[in-house]
């Protein structure tokens, strides 16, 4: 069994995309991330070591966003995972990846991906 260990709304500025424009001129992105992991140890011992720490996460997050422009979101979001699943303890990870200033000739809120990953699964 496993806990969730959820961080939203993680904002930053990539410079993603197909479109010429969309790598020189950047955009925002958020993230949303899940992990599953057992917290009992953190729990029990009350120490930062034994759990996740989720504020390096999420600044090694923000520097993948914000670095390397790849074409899709599907290859950030699995960028963004192996970040996640590098830290034994992350049994698997949930990840989305919103890009809400998409180049789409409509009116809409959001465009979001969101992708899930196990730590034992072939990527």
């Amino acid at each position: 069994m496993t806990d969730e260990l959820s961080i939203y709304g993680i904002e930053c500025r990539g410079h993603h995309g197909v479109f010429d424009f969309e790598k020189r001129e950047g955009q925002p992105f958020v993230i949303d991330l899940t992990l599953g992991v057992d917290t009992a140890p953190a729990a029990r011992s009350d120490e930062l070591h034994d759990t996740v720490d989720y504020g390096s996460l999420v600044s090694a997050v923000k520097d993948a966003v914000e670095h390397d422009p790849v074409d899709l979101i599907e290859t950030l979001a699995q960028r963004i995972a192996d970040i996640c699943l590098l830290d034994a303890r992350v049994q698997w990870t949930r990840v989305t990846v919103h890009k809400p200033d998409a180049p789409i000739d409509a009116t809409f809120r959001d465009v979001a991906l969101t992708i899930t990953r196990n730590a034992r699964s072939e990527q």
